[in-house]
């Protein structure tokens, strides 16, 4: 069997969240955060299964009563319970192949998530994906990883072509061991890749990830990269932002074809309590069935970057969703989600 990443809007079984707790960075924000956490559930629950990490049973009741308090049909929720040091699905959550030629027929990986260079602690985080596998499906197709590598580092679309920037993958506090070329084999083994696209350039002030591609850079079907764009030349982010545009439009396809660029607006700088500039951008959306949810941040854009994702995605309802409060964690949308494709609930075999 050929084995290939999923691109994320392949059919899905469900999404998976991590919920937050009292014993994360996110204690003192609590009463702003859950309320987004449930919003993204109602809206997931409406189209799929909603897969829910727990720090313990406690946790797991009081989740329960506020998905019940908001209507939200418990039988479409599945609960996991583990210790977590943190809430970031993308990055510690499993990521799925499937047989190019029987999608539903699926191997599960589990990479080692390590902080994002061992910026935090992870050590719970990282046994997360073994307690899903053993609670939810089959581990035949299950495989373990000493490679660092999250979620929210790579795209790939439905060629199999891999997205990714060098600041991330190339970075010493992953995989110091590795060359570039290592790392293409690697996930050209595990992972189908057919072809890699390398970012040199973009960041986004207050990202803790070294430049994760889905704050910068999506891929869209039918050969299309969504972009942030930077049009303020006295930003921080300008030069850089327009340095990655410019390469962006000098990439080609397999078949040699420049991809179809949609640029995603610049929402105004957002900063913290501390004067912190945190890393706002409508990149990190998240696909689902049917939806797209789109971060939005009470900004004067917001309305054009849903118009603007809207066209990359034109089957799709797109829908908003506040990203305020997540996103003074330093994170957004997409980093707390991880999209599970058609058939992992079903055994992944």
């Amino acid at each position: 069997m050929n084995f290939r990443l999923l691109p994320e809007w392949a059919k899905q079984d469900a999404v998976m969240l991590t919920w937050p707790h009292k014993e994360t960075d996110w204690a003192d924000n609590l009463a702003r955060v859950e309320p987004v956490y449930l919003q993204l559930a109602t809206h997931i629950v409406a189209q799929q299964q909603l897969i829910i990490v727990a720090h313990d049973i406690n946790l797991k009741a009081h989740i329960q009563n506020r998905l019940q308090n908001a209507n939200i049909n418990l039988e479409k929720v599945h609960f996991v319970i583990t210790p977590t040091n943190d809430t970031w699905a993308r990055d510690h959550g499993p990521l799925s192949c499937g047989d190019i030629n029987n999608p539903t027929s699926l191997k599960i990986h589990d990479f080692t998530f390590n902080g994002w260079g061992n910026k935090f602690a992870s050590e719970l985080d990282n046994k997360i994906n073994s307690q899903l596998v053993t609670s939810l499906c089959t581990r035949a197709q299950y495989q373990q990883h000493s490679v660092v590598l999250e979620g929210g580092g790579i795209e790939i679309n439905e060629h199999g072509v891999l997205l990714t920037t060098r600041e991330c993958l190339l970075n010493p506090n992953r995989n110091p061991h590795l060359s570039q070329k290592d790392i293409e084999n690697y996930l050209t083994e595990h992972l189908g890749a057919s072809g890699f696209l390398w970012v040199d350039h973009g960041f986004l002030a207050g990202d803790d990830t070294d430049s994760h591609i889905d704050t910068l850079v999506r891929f869209a079907p039918n050969n299309t990269l969504v972009y942030v764009q930077c049009d303020e030349p006295e930003d921080e982010h300008y030069q850089a932002l327009t340095a990655m545009e410019n390469q962006l439009k000098h990439f080609t396809t397999l078949q040699n074809e420049p991809y179809q660029l949609i640029a995603l607006p610049w929402p105004k700088a957002v900063f913290d309590s501390e004067n912190n500039r945190l890393p706002a951008t409508y990149a990190n959306y998240l696909i689902i069935n049917n939806v797209v949810l789109v971060p939005t941040y009470d900004d004067d854009n917001d309305e054009l970057a849903v118009q603007q994702i809207q066209k990359a995605y034109p089957e799709h309802k797109i829908i908003a969703v506040n990203c305020l409060a997540i996103i003074e964690q330093f994170g957004s949308l997409h980093c707390i989600t991880m999209q599970l494709p058609n058939g992992f609930l079903a055994g992944a075999q």
